[in-house]
């Protein structure tokens, strides 16, 4: 695994559980809303944080937490991510897993391993506008594999989440819409305020303000009854 950030403590990455949250670096999208470019553009200026060290502060902090998001960067990247996993299974912790859904094959063996407890991945736009959202030029192929990691997390019976931030210069309205319709019927849904946290990707982005937001929910209740806002 390459880690490079450890969050020692939060009570909102991971729902309902006190967590901390690992940093695995490199990613396969270049979104410009990104808020850890760091971590997919610049890997090698942050410090590397051994495996050791993570371990040592689980064992130390066991009775205190409950479980652990490993976010990125894309995770699944990480080839011995099914090893880590089940490292910290192995100490009674669970696994909240962020990801962008492009690698279906290796979220499917953490899912028939039963290394994941809660899965968390990110939907960036509806399918029309995916490619521009995620700063790539084609995505067809991805496209398709994202598409089946949707499904595959929708039938799995393990708790998940998706969830879209909502920058103002790549989605529309419509497009929200369009989205909501795409993933209709998922049981959690998460309209998330873009914010720029001085770490981005891309340049002249910016959000809707809440009272825009509250329209766009309402734009998607209908097809994802349960979808809230977040961030704001």
């Amino acid at each position: 695994m390459i880690i490079k950030g450890l969050q020692k403590i939060t009570l909102l990455d991971f729902p309902g559980k006190v967590a901390c949250t690992v940093f695995t670096a490199g990613c396969n999208f270049r979104c410009p809303f990104c808020h850890n470019a760091s971590l997919v553009t610049r890997t090698e200026t942050a410090k590397t944080i051994s495996e050791e060290e993570i371990f040592s502060y689980l064992t130390h902090r066991r009775g205190i937490l409950d479980g652990v998001g490993i976010t990125g960067g894309e995770p699944l990247l990480q080839k011995d991510i099914s090893e880590f996993c089940r490292k910290i299974h192995d100490l009674g912790l669970l696994v909240k897993l962020d990801t962008n859904g492009s690698f279906p094959d290796r979220l499917r063996d953490l899912i028939d391993q039963k290394l994941v407890d809660y899965v968390a991945m990110d939907i960036k736009n509806c399918k029309e506008a995916y490619a521009e959202t995620c700063g790539l030029h084609d995505m067809s192929e991805e496209l398709q594999k994202i598409e089946e990691s949707i499904r595959l997390i929708m039938s799995s019976g393990i708790p998940y989440e998706f969830r879209t931030t909502v920058v103002r210069e790549l989605h529309s309205k419509e497009r929200i819409a369009q989205l909501a319709k795409e993933i209709a019927g998922a049981e959690r849904f998460f309209l998330q305020t873009f914010t720029d946290s001085g770490d981005l990707i891309g340049e002249g982005l910016s959000a809707y303000s809440a009272e825009e937001m509250e329209e766009i929910l309402s734009l998607v209740k209908p097809y994802l009854p349960s979808a809230e806002l977040r961030g704001i």
